[in-house]
This record gives structure tokens, C-alpha cells and sequence, in this order.
């Protein structure tokens, strides 16, 4: 059965990867990003305009992700909206203010909040079950310098999926998250040198991930057939970066003296 598909941040990286995943399936698209001629050319590559519909918003207006849910919802009923967008720019914790912080906050926290929030009340009214992913971050679980509201940001969505899961369950949507670990996504919006890159992106698999990689985690969590009793999740693909500090020296000598019976 095709699906409608609504997906944030979509003109490029993550939400873009996740389009198309959806796409390939044969599933109908709309994607949203305030970047209208990305979010055109975005739209043109994954097929006609039928299949993928657009919606140009700007997620730091409060009443932007409400009105985007809806005005796909006009077009058919959500099946699957993922969460995408987001914002992570590096700022030296003391020269924090009140805007940048709230910059990151309203794209990364209270966007994807009011966006399941509309489409909880407009599934609840028909009676449809949706299904929502958010895309978290491994930076929800370690923080790092110049990344205070972004870490922050990830993980306050990591209670707000499960937040969001605890309410709606009852009504048949499921609400999960996929945190990626380093995605070599090279965007236009949130630019990452080489060397931040080099020091952030080693893990026990040895690779970068790539957009791909957290698309088909996505996917899985969207259907119902494969994981229809998982909600309130956060599924962590990083190449086991977050199992721990793999690429430390051993903290004592590897050999030992014998010691006497």
C-alpha cells in the first residue's frame, strides 16, 4: 500500500537520503525545507511532482511545522512523518546568547514537537495510526565544545520521542528516533571542517556513515510490518561509536610481572 511520506530538512543530507528511500518503495512524498530552489531541485530527483509535493517553511516560525502537517494532510492523509531538520552551528560556550541559543532550539526541539503534536490531533480525529521518526543525534549523549544548545537539543528530542510515544500509544502512533552517529553529509547549512570531521568520525567500524545508512533505519522504524511493537526508541546507528572510547591507548602496561604463588 503506498504510504504519504511528509519529511523535514529534505532539500539535502539525512532528509533527503530518507526521500528517496521512501521513494524507491514506491510511497508518496512531501518534503519541507526553507530553502525553496534546494527543495525544488530536491523534489525534481526523486521523481514528479506528484510524488513528491513540496512545502517551503522556515521551522524557527512557531506556527511553520503545524502549518506544513496540515497543508499536507489536505493533500492525503500522513502515514509517516520523519523529522529531520535541524541546525548545529559551533558556538564557544561563552559567547552564548539568548538568540543562538533559541535558534537551535525552536529548529531542533519545538519544530518536530509541533509538527507530531498537529499530526497526533489529525490522526486522532480520522482515526489513522501515523508513525513518526525523529533523527536525533549521538551528540544527545556526549557533549563537546561549541555544541551546548546542539547537544542540548538532541537530547531534549530523546524525551520528547519518548514523550511523544507514552501519549500517543494509546491511539495507535508510534513515535521513535534514529541517533546517527558522524554522517558525512556535506551541507551547504551546517558546515563541519575537515578536522573536526577527522576527530568526531572514528568508531570501532571504521567508517563515516553515510546518509544512506540512516535512511534504512528509518524505513524499518516507519513499518509496521517489521516494527509494529517498537515505540518510545532510540535507535542508535554510529558504527558503535557510542559503545565507548575504543581508540584510547590501554590505560595499563600489557604485561604484567608474575607474582609469587
Amino acid at each position: 500500500m503506498t504510504r504519504h511520506v511528509l519529511v523535514t530538512g529534505a532539500a539535502s543530507g539525512i532528509g533527503l537520503a530518507v526521500a528517496r528511500s521512501f521513494a524507491a518503495l514506491g510511497d508518496r512524498l512531501t518534503l519541507v525545507d526553507h530553502r525553496a530552489d534546494a527543495l525544488a531541485a530536491a523534489a525534481g530527483s526523486i521523481g514528479s511532482t506528484d510524488a513528491a509535493g513540496t512545502v517551503v517553511a522556515d521551522l524557527r516560525d512557531p506556527d511553520a511545522p503545524t502549518r506544513a502537517v496540515t497543508a499536507a494532510w489536505e493533500q492525503a492523509p500522513v502515514d509517516v512523518l520523519v523529522n529531520a531538520a535541524g541546525v548545529y552551528p559551533a558556538t564557544p560556550f561563552l559567547e552564548l546568547d539568548a538568540t543562538t541559543w533559541d535558534s537551535v532550539q525552536d529548529v531542533n526541539v519545538r519544530a518536530p514537537l509541533l509538527a507530531t503534536v498537529a499530526l497526533g490531533r489529525l490522526a486522532t480525529r480520522s482515526g489513522r495510526t501515523p508513525t513518526v521518526v525523529n533523527i536525533t543525534s549521538g551528540a544527545a549523549l556526549r557533549a563537546r565544545p561549541g555544541a551546548a544548545p546542539y547537544s542540548t537539543s538532541k537530547a531534549a528530542l530523546e524525551m520528547v520521542t519518548r514523550a511523544s510515544a507514552l501519549e500517543l500509544g494509546a491511539a495507535g502512533i508510534r513515535v521513535n528516533a534514529v541517533a546517527p552517529g558522524f554522517v558525512v553529509v556535506d551541507s551547504e547549512v551546517n558546515r563541519v571542517s575537515d578536522e573536526y570531521a577527522a576527530a568526531v568520525s572514528p568508531n570501532p567500524l571504521g567508517r563515516p556513515g553515510d546518509p544512506t545508512d540512516i535512511a534504512k533505519a528509518v524505513v524499518w522504524l516507519a513499518d509496521p510490518e517489521q516494527s509494529g511493537w517498537v515505540t518510545g526508541t532510540i535507535l542508535r546507528v554510529d558504527g558503535g561509536s557510542s559503545t565507548g572510547a575504543h581508540n584510547l591507548p590501554l590505560s595499563s602496561s600489557t604485561t604484567r610481572e608474575e607474582v609469587p604463588a
